[in-house]
């Protein structure tokens, strides 16, 4: 769930899923000539996109603040680094505008109860997670229109169906990311633009690996309890999601197969939420 850049070790890793986005659709090289804009692309989920949808035939932007990382995995797979802090509007604002494709996935955590949570944190998360793919949009569907066809694939998480404790911050933001998302599929319908979510559990990357302690200290626990009592409590399937798994299914929604697809919101959540 906690998407963008998420990571945490403790559960079995799944054997086939590391090799899924160069063994499935990616071998086709189906998106040959088209453009995808990646963000928070250096690291996580954001990285298995990247790689996936070159592997794919994109020319993909790597939109991410780590600009070392960035940069490396532009060369690394025929990309573009575009070093940019998405908390930034300027820098927001001058991103390339002629994405085919854009994947919205850049994202931050902060773990706290209400009443304790920092109000300016509490903005930054919304800045970075609502307000950037708002401005990502706005600058690229007119591109997408122009050419009847486009995708926007919206890293959400499963927090953007359900809630949890202690991320008042990160719950508002996906669930804002839902609203955004289903209004550009209605006004994107008649131009061939789609637009969905995928709403990870919590998935095997930094950004979870980094709430361990928090979540230790906000739930009472061991940090070493934190993996059954809180990453998979609510989980049928006792693993984390692999990032390229979710990789695997934003590629899945830009094929043209699923162009009938849009204003959906795709659980990959172990059965979290068949609760």
């Amino acid at each position: 769930m906690d998407s963008a850049k998420n990571s945490a070790e403790g559960s079995t890793q799944h054997p086939e899923a590391g090799d899924a986005a160069a063994a499935g659709l990616a071998s086709t090289r189906f998106l040959t000539g088209r453009k995808v804009l990646v963000t928070g692309a250096a690291s996580g989920i954001g990285r298995a996109c990247a790689e996936g949808f070159a592997a794919a035939g994109a020319e993909v932007y790597v939109v991410d603040r780590a600009a070392e990382a960035a940069k490396e995995l532009a060369e690394a797979i025929g990309g573009v680094a575009v070093v940019a802090d998405l908390s930034e509007t300027d820098a927001v604002d001058a991103l390339p505008d002629d994405a085919d494709i854009v994947v919205n996935n850049a994202g931050l955590q902060h773990v706290a109860p209400v009443h304790e949570f920092p109000p300016e944190r509490f903005t930054l998360i919304q800045r970075v997670m609502v307000e950037a793919p708002f401005r990502i949009l706005r600058r690229t569907l007119p591109h997408m229109y122009a050419r009847h066809w486009g995708r926007v694939v919206n890293i959400s998480s499963v927090h953007g169906l359900r809630a949890s404790a202690y991320k008042s911050a990160y719950v508002a933001a996906k669930h804002a990311l839902e609203g955004l998302s289903k209004v550009v599929a209605l006004e994107g319908a008649p131009h061939g633009v789609t637009s969905n979510c995928i709403n990870p559990g919590y998935v095997r990357t930094p950004l979870v690996e980094e709430q361990i302690a928090n979540q230790a200290l906000a739930h009472g626990i061991p940090a070493t309890q934190v993996m059954d009592q809180v990453f998979l409590e609510r989980t049928a399937i006792k693993r984390l999601i692999e990032p390229t798994e979710v990789a695997e299914a934003a590629l899945w929604l830009c094929t043209e197969r699923t162009g009938y697809l849009t204003g959906g919101s795709i659980p990959l959540d172990g059965g979290w939420t068949a609760h």
